[in-house]
């Protein structure tokens, strides 16, 4: 959900790897989602189910765009109830998975004739404004201040009606009647928000995460990838790539420092449990080509949409980067975005935003670590 652990402007893309005994889940717990209109979705659905043993009746199978944006109109009336059937009927469902071919993102609905109205309204005052301070009707001071305030103004009313959403973080509250498609909703799970009174409850939620790429064979190669890793042991080093020096324990910070601040307590925790060699970059450059042989777990900022080929991934490998709208897209050949560029290289799991989730919205790496 929107804020923290699950922005609805989010996709996971991972297997559900179940490595830890404790907290694992059982393959009958899993609901896998495909597409039937997207060529190879079932194909790699029951692949994936078949290394995971997870039973065959565990496929639920949509009648959808096969393009990664879908309308709200259409996750409404095609998604929804088939899924919300299944988990009624399954009540031991504690996950699900979307795969290739499913929609990364849900398009918002059509403004409203109120919100159309302001909207315009707004627009129409800041224009006018515009119009007055070119031709010099007014003092320029004055005039200047007020269409910045006019500016603002406009821009922030707009912003509040972007309801484009993450296809996968919508689906963790398939269950949920109603809720507000404007607003940021506090994910219950997030540890910061525990003791947060929200309409959203961990009854509303359920987890989300998706198996996709450029092409099927990305998506096999996450899932044996991962199944190896598991096996193995996921071999490799850590690298945490922040862009200012350690500002020190006690000292409080806000915003991008915060989450820098947050990337070197991660890799301070992982230095301390010496699972994994740990390589911290802290100058405002990222890491560079060759500098990352056998990453096996990666964080950093800020390269927007300009992927850095810094990196050999090891089988397993788990990592994402802080930047907007990278993963608008998994498709596009043409892209130089993170999310696509990490997993064509060979990364197992990553997160990324389908739109601009501001910095708040990703998880915070020293937990997600």
């Amino acid at each position: 959900m929107k804020n923290s652990a699950l922005p609805l402007v989010f996709v996971l893309i991972s297997i559900l790897g179940l490595a830890c005994p404790a907290l694992a889940l059982t393959p009958r717990e899993v609901l896998v989602i495909a597409n039937m209109n997207a060529a190879s979705s079932k194909g790699l659905a029951r692949y994936y189910m078949e290394k995971r043993k997870i039973p065959k009746e565990n496929l639920v199978l949509l009648w959808m765009t096969d393009k990664e944006t879908c309308s709200r109109e259409e996750y409404d009336q095609k998604a929804v109830p088939r899924v919300r059937r299944f988990l009624k009927d399954h009540p031991e469902i504690r996950a699900m998975v979307t795969v290739y071919g499913v929609p990364l993102r849900v398009s918002g609905p059509e403004y409203s004739a109120q919100e159309k109205h302001r909207l315009e309204k707004l627009k129409d005052k800041k224009e006018s404004l515009k119009t007055r301070l070119d031709k010099g009707q007014g003092q320029t001071d004055a005039l200047k201040k007020n269409l910045n305030q006019a500016a603002k103004a406009y821009t922030q009313y707009k912003r509040s009606l972007d309801r484009t959403a993450s296809f996968d973080s919508e689906l963790s509250l398939v269950m949920k009647e109603k809720y507000d498609l404007k607003t940021w909703l506090p994910n219950p799970f997030y540890p910061g928000f525990k003791d947060h009174k929200g309409h959203i409850t961990k009854s509303d939620v359920l987890m989300t995460s998706r198996l996709d790429g450029a092409s099927g064979k990305v998506v096999k190669r996450i899932i044996n990838d991962s199944i190896e890793a598991e096996k193995e042991g996921l071999s490799g080093k850590a690298y945490f790539d922040a862009r200012w020096k350690y500002p020190g324990k006690d000292k409080r910070v806000t915003g991008y420092a915060f989450y820098d601040k947050s990337i070197h307590a991660a890799a301070r925790h992982h230095e301390k449990s010496g699972v994994l060699p740990v390589v911290l970059n802290q100058t405002q450059d990222l890491f560079q080509p060759g500098d990352c042989p056998e990453a096996a777990l990666y964080c950093g900022w800020y390269k927007l949409a300009n992927y850095v080929d810094a990196f050999t991934w090891s089988k397993g490998s788990v990592g994402f980067h802080i930047a907007s709208s990278e993963c608008v897209t998994l498709k596009d050949k043409k892209t130089n975005i993170w999310c696509k560029k990490m997993l064509d290289k060979g990364i197992a799991a990553t997160v990324g935003p389908v739109g601009e989730p501001y910095v708040q919205a990703f998880p915070l790496p020293e937990i997600f670590f």
